[in-house]
């Protein structure tokens, strides 16, 4: 499926840090960490792995398995051309009232 260094290498293609990885696979920041930290393919529920894959595949990761067609074989990823930014959530912060006085 896919491994710790793929996903390393797919967020340092994307520029993007743990926390923006969860966000943008609607997953937690701890089981980010986890599955960076296994060892060779990922081992998670299919669901987490699903959010993950489609996460990547949406902001223009192409997952290279073994087998696939490259020029010497073995894992990899590509960051596909013409791709935004991913997408991430914003979170909306309210900005407190400001309190007007009054000219004297």
């Amino acid at each position: 499926m896919i491994t710790a260094n793929q996903l390393r290498a797919a967020r340092a293609l994307l520029n993007i840090d743990q926390r923006q990885m969860a966000d943008l696979a609607d997953l937690s920041v701890p089981t980010i960490q986890r599955m960076e930290a296994s060892d060779g393919v990922i081992r998670a529920n299919v669901d987490s792995l699903m959010k993950l894959v489609s996460a990547l595949e949406s902001a223009g990761i192409d997952l290279i398995n073994p087998g696939a067609a490259s020029a010497t074989g073995g894992r990899g990823v590509r960051l596909r051309e013409h791709v935004t930014n991913p997408k991430m959530k914003v979170k909306t912060v309210r900005q407190p009232k400001k309190v007007l006085e009054r000219a004297r």
